[in-house]
């Protein structure tokens, strides 16, 4: 029986910018995303080095889960197995404190950085919000931009 969920993580995933080309002169990209065992991912982007998804996944966060969200680029082919463009992870324990700290405090005004100190953690309707330019790994060139919202189900 898997474990009861403790929140939903909300993702908005923008665009990719500057990825690596994988085809000819350009890629089909796509993002898969993963917490865990959930695995979702976006659509795919034809023929653009610049991808904007522009698309919201949504994935469970079990108490028991690792607080790790594990993100990776890939050039859809037809004839072949799809081609790596990079990956990346975003450490989600600031965000989980944050929504701990703003269910303790709620009339307490939340703004903090994360321990890289770039992507800003705010409050925004109620909800711990994370804005992440995730540089991406094991590739020559590429960014994603996402927008991760922490919905705790005891809020």
């Amino acid at each position: 029986m898997a474990a009861a969920a403790a929140a939903i993580l909300k993702l908005h995933i923008s665009k990719g910018t500057d990825l690596a080309v994988r085809d000819m002169w350009t890629s089909d990209p796509y993002v898969v995303v993963r917490l865990g065992h959930q695995k979702v991912k976006t659509r795919v982007v034809k023929n653009n080095l610049n991808p904007v998804w522009d698309e919201d996944l949504t994935l469970f966060v079990p108490h028991s889960e690792p607080l790790v969200l594990k993100l990776e680029v890939f050039d859809k082919d037809r004839m072949s197995k799809d081609d790596q463009m990079g990956n990346g992870e975003v450490d989600l324990g600031d965000l989980a404190s944050a929504a701990r700290m703003l269910k303790t405090s709620p009339a307490q005004s939340l703004a903090m950085k994360n321990k890289e100190g770039s992507p800003c953690i705010k409050c925004v309707d109620g909800h711990m919000v994370q804005q992440v330019f995730l540089d991406l790994q094991n590739v020559e060139s590429g960014q994603l931009e996402l927008h991760i919202k922490w919905v705790d189900f005891t809020h």
